[in-house]
């Protein structure tokens, strides 16, 4: 069992007012193949959670550098499934957040997909750049991919790995993947500029947790084009499915903007596939810089100031001229 299982197995027990919730764990039946408990798995973090995201810099590897003091904060969340074809499922994740005057804030977060066997995958190949990597056959045979994206459905991550389920433990790792920094390190212009990351989802009694075991990585000193390790951080997300909040104006965000974020998403996927990757310029207060205009333009869809299909027009055209490189 990981170091990074046993702190969140740890958390979890820490909460008890959370441990009557109703389990996320799989069906009392077995599945009939090994390939339906792994869908099982990828779907049982579907629902209505309360997270929380807990990230920690641990071990220092250059002289001089003091690790970060842990970073702590919680929210509402609810996914959503946006397909299941089989193979192939996308699930959107979009925060639901009250505050002390009662009004509810929707913002739509990371989206990740799922594929089975893939014969390529998207990995960050280093600033403003991703590539569609083949997957070698016989890496592929019982893997999934998954890919991260971000707030507007521009890529951060993908990575391949396998389901296991030893110890009573549903649990998919990835290999270390190439990773951009999340906007929390690039506002502060640290020294490192990316992150090689192992990437963790396992199912628990209350829901499920997302481990992250992430190297900071930036230039050695004195030779820019050498990169090097600079801290270790631990990063663990958990969701405990919870019913002490109204989904709904999530929901009704996503009933109003699904068609238009549909479009947004095949625009990417047209622009990947039809270059082999993507050039995408991304900047420290907001990350990718289509992230303002493609969020806003969902939000004047879902008030009725655009319709879906003006919408759409604009977002190709944004996408189209952001990921040209020079």
């Amino acid at each position: 069992m990981t170091r990074a299982f046993l702190i969140a197995a740890a958390l979890l027990a820490a909460q008890p007012a959370l441990a009557q919730t109703p389990a996320a764990t799989a069906p009392a039946e077995a599945p009939a193949s090994q390939f339906e408990r792994d869908r099982q798995s990828i779907l049982a973090q579907a629902g209505q959670w309360r997270v929380r995201f807990d990230m920690r810099e641990n071990v220092s590897f250059r002289e001089g550098y003091q690790p970060l003091e842990e970073k702590l904060s919680a929210g509402d969340e609810i996914v959503r499934v946006v397909y299941d074809d089989g193979d192939r499922i996308s699930l959107q994740h979009i925060l639901v957040m009250g505050d002390d005057n009662g009004n509810v804030h929707i913002i739509k977060h990371w989206r990740q997909d799922w594929v089975y066997q893939p014969e390529t995958v998207l990995t960050y190949a280093g600033p403003n750049r991703w590539t569609l990597t083949p997957v070698p056959e016989g890496e592929r045979r019982g893997a999934w991919a998954q890919t991260v994206w971000q707030t507007d459905d521009s890529p951060r991550y993908g990575g391949v790995g396998r389901w296991s389920y030893d110890h009573g433990v549903a649990e998919w790792s990835s290999a270390p993947t190439w990773r951009p920094l999340a906007r929390r390190d690039a506002v502060r212009d640290p020294v490192y500029d990316r992150y090689l990351g192992t990437n963790r989802h396992a199912l628990t009694p209350v829901g499920w947790v997302h481990l992250q075991d992430n190297v900071k990585m930036g230039p050695s000193e004195g030779d820019d084009a050498d990169l090097t390790a600079i801290v270790q951080e631990d990063v663990i997300n958990t969701y405990r499915k919870v019913d002490n909040y109204d989904p709904k104006p999530g929901d009704d965000y996503w009933a109003a903007t699904k068609d238009y974020w549909a479009g947004v998403r095949a625009a990417w996927d047209e622009r990947i596939a039809g270059s082999g990757g993507l050039y995408l310029e991304e900047e420290a207060n907001r990350g990718a810089v289509t992230g303002k205009p493609l969020m806003g333009w969902a939000v004047d869809v879902q008030e009725g100031r655009l319709t879906t299909a003006a919408a759409i027009e604009q977002a190709r055209a944004l996408i189209g001229q952001a990921t040209v490189a020079p």
